[in-house]
């Protein structure tokens, strides 16, 4: 086949790709909006239901206090910088690293391998793209992998903290003790996130203030749900131990769904792991079996041409089958 018509193949696979990844990212972020706007839509049919037949203004009230919490929060989701977002992310990955340390880290480990990538001989070519993706990617996941692991602890004992609450609330003590209880006796990273509640309301700051504040620390729509029914509550009244305690519940109804999503979708995730994971066994044999077979792949310019599409087409796949199992509570 002639060089022009494979690299005109690879431009158009790699453009294929961009394409197909680009819509894998879109399209999540606008289904996202299209369903808060049904939540809220919805909520405030009920809420004017409610009111025009029974008459109950606190309920429509409280309806709409969350209807604007909610689009608060979404606000606040596009308006932060980047060094913002950079900033959260480290702090939710438990990482007590600021963000200047992260990007000199990351500069550093790109000039590493891009030293590494010329050493081992390969075209200057690919050199910047290599770099750039090891440099900064590769921490980039690993700051996901470590907030992923640090949500899932919290959200396992989060419910368990809010039952002390409910109990504390029912046996007589105030709010700020069994906030200061779950700090010392929970598990981390839930201890460590209500102890900068306790912190922040000792430093004079109100309640809803520190929740915003423990926020930043980790995001869940859990921890979003009890700032929520804590400043709406603070506000309208009402039995706190009752609200906590239906709380609760969703709280456990939402990690019995999730576990159960789970488990229906680990035939799919086991099945694409062996799938992206196949040309790479197979290759690895080749080599081992027949050496000399494989070598024109790594040492001719059009066999690294083959490669380097060969890996964005693959990582294009591996990328939108994982958007694809990759089901949200």
């Amino acid at each position: 086949m002639n060089l022009g018509i494979l690299l005109f193949l690879v431009a158009g696979a790699v453009f294929v790709s961009v394409i197909a990844v680009t819509f894998a990212l879109i399209l999540p972020q606008i289904k996202a909006r299209a369903n808060l706007k049904q939540r809220i839509s919805v909520a405030s049919g009920n809420a004017s239901g409610v009111e025009a037949t029974r008459g109950i203004g606190a309920d429509s009230s409280r309806r709409r206090d969350i209807q604007s919490r909610l689009r608060q929060l979404e606000d606040a989701k596009t308006k932060k910088s980047f060094a913002a977002n950079m900033r959260e992310t480290l702090r939710q990955a438990g990482l007590r690293l600021t963000l200047r340390n992260y990007l000199l880290l990351c500069a550093g480990l790109s000039v590493v391998t891009a030293i590494l990538y010329m050493t081992m001989g390969y075209h200057l070519l690919g050199i910047l793209p290599v770099s750039i993706t090891v440099g900064f990617g590769l921490p980039r996941y690993v700051l996901f992998y470590l907030t992923k692991s640090r949500i899932n602890k919290f959200t396992k004992n989060f419910a368990n903290a809010v039952d002390i609450i409910v109990r504390g609330v029912k046996s007589g003590l105030p709010v700020g003790e069994c906030l200061k209880i779950i700090a010392t006796e929970s598990p981390e990273p839930v201890a460590g996130v209500f102890l900068e509640i306790v912190e922040s309301q000792t430093l004079g700051l109100t309640l809803d203030a520190s929740l915003e504040r423990a926020q930043e620390q980790i995001k869940t729509p859990e921890l979003q749900f009890f700032a929520i029914v804590l400043a709406i509550q603070g506000q309208t009244g009402g039995n706190l131990a009752d609200t906590l305690d239906n709380l609760s519940g969703i709280l456990r109804d939402r990690k019995k769904m999730a576990d159960k999503v789970k488990a229906l979708s680990s035939e799919a995730k086991s099945s694409a792991g062996i799938i992206g994971s196949l040309p790479f066994l197979i290759t690895g044999l080749l080599y081992l079996v027949n050496p000399e077979y494989l070598t024109p792949l790594f040492t001719a310019d059009l066999g690294k041409i083959m490669i380097a599409g060969g890996l964005v087409w693959m990582g294009a796949g591996v990328f939108i089958m994982k958007q694809m199992i990759n089901f949200k509570i």
